[in-house]
């Protein structure tokens, strides 16, 4: 099984939006691959983000996350050097 981690930076007015944003991601990830993905926030730097999705065993994870992504606009709501660092380690 894999475990994905997905940090990266918001630009804090685009906050809300941002928030509604990987709830959208993740309603997709749900129905398309059956995974329920969290959403943490650093405690010291509330614009730090993290999605992780545990467990994830389907093929498919990675294009339905590039297509949930693009849906979602995130990309838009981005700070920091505006990307969406992946990490996946195997458990």
């Amino acid at each position: 099984m894999l475990n994905y981690y997905i940090y990266y930076r918001i630009q804090p007015e685009h906050s809300a939006a941002a928030e509604a944003a990987v709830q959208q991601i993740q309603d997709e990830i749900a129905t398309r691959c059956g995974i329920t993905g969290r959403l943490l926030k650093k405690r010291d730097e509330p614009n730090l983000w993290m999605e992780i999705y545990e467990q994830v065993s389907s093929a498919t994870f990675e294009e339905a996350l590039a297509l949930a992504e693009n849906k979602a606009g995130i990309a838009a709501l981005l700070g920091g050097d505006g990307t969406r660092h992946r990490e996946c380690f195997i458990a």
